[in-house]
C-alpha cells in the first residue's frame, strides 16, 4: 500500500513538473515573441522615411498625390527623379547642367563634413583627454564644470548666432567658402566630441600609462601606443556622429553660402518652383544624400559597437 502511495505521489510531482516546464517555456516563447515583434514594428516604422524617400524618386506626379507605395503593384517605377538630376541610365553619358550641379554640392558636403568631423575628433579626443587626466582650475570652475561648460554650448539655439557669424564671416571675407562653414561646424559638434570622449578616457586605467611611463615613454607615447588604440571605437563612434549633425546641417550652410560653398542640403531645400514641390527630384536628392552615410554606417559597424558597449554613446 505505502509502495502504490509513493509511486502516485512520484507521478503526481512529475506531472506537476512537467506542467511546470511547459508553462515556463510558453512564457519564455511569448515573451521573445512580443519582444522581437515590437523590435520589427520599431525597425519598419525607423526604415519606411528612408523606403518612402527612395520609392518616390521612381514616382510620376499622380503616383506621389495618391500616395502609392508599392512598386510595380501600385505604380511602375520611372526614372523620372533621377532624369531631373541627369543621374539616370539614359542621361548618365550625356552632359548635364543639373548633374554638374549636383556633384558640386556634393562634393562641398562630402569636404566640408569630411574635415570638420576629423578637426573636431582631433582637437575634442585632446581637450578629452586633459579633462579625464589633469586637475584644472579657472575661477570657480573645476573640470565637471569645465566639462558641463562645453556641453552647455549646444543649449543655445543656433538661430541666436545667425547675426554674429554673418557679420564676422563678412569682416574675415569667410562668407561662401567651404574653410568657413569648415571652422563653424568643428566648434557646433566640438562639445559633443569633448563630452563622448571624456567618458571613454574615464573608462581607461591610469595604471596602464603609468606602466608605460615607467617603461620609457613619454606622455604623448603613452598616449599614442596605449591609450589610442583603446580609445579608437569611441573615436569613431564621435566621428560618425558628428559626420551625421555636419552633413545633414541646413541653417548655417544656407545662412553663409551662396554659390560656391552651397552644400547638398541647402541644393535638396530649393527643390520647389512655381509648380509647387518637385517631390521626385527632391527624393532622389534625399537617397543620394543618405546613401553614403549608410555605407560609412556599414563599413564602421564593429566600431560603432565596441564604442557604444564601451560606455562611448549614452
Amino acid at each position: 500500500m505505502a509502495d502504490r502511495t509513493a509511486a502516485a505521489n512520484a507521478e503526481t510531482q512529475i506531472f506537476h513538473d512537467a506542467a511546470h516546464d511547459t508553462a515556463g517555456r510558453v512564457k519564455w516563447y511569448a515573451g521573445r515573441v512580443a519582444i522581437y515583434g515590437i523590435l520589427l514594428i520599431w525597425t519598419v516604422v525607423c526604415l519606411f522615411p528612408i523606403y518612402w524617400t527612395f520609392t518616390t524618386s521612381f514616382k510620376l506626379a499622380p503616383d506621389v498625390m495618391q500616395g502609392n507605395l508599392v512598386p510595380f503593384v501600385d505604380f511602375q517605377p520611372k526614372w523620372k527623379g533621377f532624369d531631373s538630376l541627369g543621374l539616370s541610365p539614359r542621361l548618365i553619358g550625356q552632359e548635364s547642367t543639373v548633374r554638374e550641379e549636383f556633384l558640386k554640392r556634393f562634393t562641398n558636403s562630402a569636404v566640408v563634413a569630411l574635415s570638420a568631423s576629423a578637426l573636431a575628433v582631433v582637437l575634442g579626443s585632446m581637450s578629452a583627454y586633459g579633462l579625464s587626466r589633469f586637475r584644472y582650475r579657472f575661477g570657480f570652475m573645476r573640470n565637471p564644470d569645465i566639462s558641463f561648460f562645453f556641453l552647455s554650448q549646444l543649449i543655445l539655439p543656433p538661430v541666436v548666432l545667425a547675426l554674429p557669424f554673418l557679420v564676422l564671416y563678412k569682416q574675415l571675407d569667410l562668407l561662401d567658402t567651404r574653410i568657413g562653414l569648415i571652422l563653424l561646424y568643428t566648434l557646433t559638434v566640438l562639445p559633443i566630441v569633448v563630452w563622448i570622449m571624456r567618458d571613454q578616457f574615464l573608462s581607461i586605467p591610469v595604471e596602464l600609462e603609468e606602466a608605460a611611463l615607467v617603461d620609457g615613454l613619454s606622455i604623448w607615447g603613452a598616449f599614442l601606443t596605449i591609450v589610442l588604440p583603446i580609445a579608437l571605437p569611441g573615436m569613431v563612434a564621435a566621428f560618425i556622429l558628428c559626420l551625421v549633425l555636419t552633413w545633414n546641417e541646413y541653417f548655417f550652410a544656407a545662412l553663409l553660402t551662396s554659390t560656391e560653398a552651397k552644400t547638398l542640403p541647402v541644393m535638396v531645400a530649393s527643390q520647389t518652383g512655381s509648380q509647387g514641390i518637385n517631390w521626385w527630384a527632391m527624393a532622389a536628392l534625399s537617397s543620394a544624400a543618405i546613401l553614403p552615410l549608410i555605407i560609412i554606417g556599414v563599413l564602421l559597424e564593429r566600431y560603432i559597437i565596441r564604442g557604444m558597449a564601451a560606455g562611448a554613446v549614452k
